[in-house]
């Protein structure tokens, strides 16, 4: 490491890139379990935002998976693994002014805290979508839920695997009784108030 030099401040600055965009770049970190609605409320908060003509990018853990961290398993080190490059891109995308959306069940609060060390505190936003496990055992558009209460799959959040809720995230979204475009709203009135 001691032969690496860093060229960032011989770069365009970040507060240089957000005047060029007329937006702060920050992270709204979704944590919740699998099936708990974190994608389809960032995507469609997302297209709201966009719609406003803010530039966003939605980092989500399957597409990840099947990219960048596509030779990571689940074991608890991976896990781990991928949460710490997760973070890592995500500080680039705000460092570029990109509102960043992240959806990510990341579910110990040792795996948030280190994605909130790697990207900032003031540019990480801890939103819980907070979704009951019978809710998602209901909805299990992907069958996860069925094959890991088969044995199917191990280490499974939830079933095999524990999830440990955020005890001071900066929003928490109750899906229960909401539909996903309120949910989405919810996040989306959030947002703005922290990038303009």
């Amino acid at each position: 490491m001691k032969n690496l030099f860093s060229s960032k401040n011989e770069l365009i600055s970040r507060k240089e890139k957000e005047n060029l965009l007329s937006q702060k770049g920050t992270c709204f970190w979704l944590t919740g379990l699998s099936g708990s609605g974190k994608t389809t409320i960032a995507k469609l908060t997302a297209e709201k935002l966009h719609s406003d003509g803010i530039l966003t990018q939605v980092l989500d853990g399957d597409n990840i998976r099947l990219g960048v961290n596509k030779n990571l398993t689940f074991s608890e080190e991976d896990r781990t693994e991928n949460i710490r490059r997760i973070a890592e891109i995500t500080k680039l995308f705000i460092e570029n002014g990109v509102v960043t959306i992240c959806c990510f069940i990341s579910p110990t609060k040792k795996m948030r805290s280190l994605a909130k060390k790697i990207i900032g505190s003031k540019d990480f936003n801890e939103i819980f979508v907070n979704t009951s496990l019978e809710d998602c055992t209901k909805r299990d558009t992907k069958g996860l839920y069925k094959k890991a209460a088969l044995g199917e799959i191990k280490n499974f959040t939830g079933v095999s695997a524990p999830f440990e809720e955020p005890i001071s995230a900066e929003l928490i979204i109750p899906t229960q009784n909401l539909s996903a475009e309120d949910s989405s709203r919810i996040l989306y009135n959030f947002a703005l108030q922290l990038i303009k």
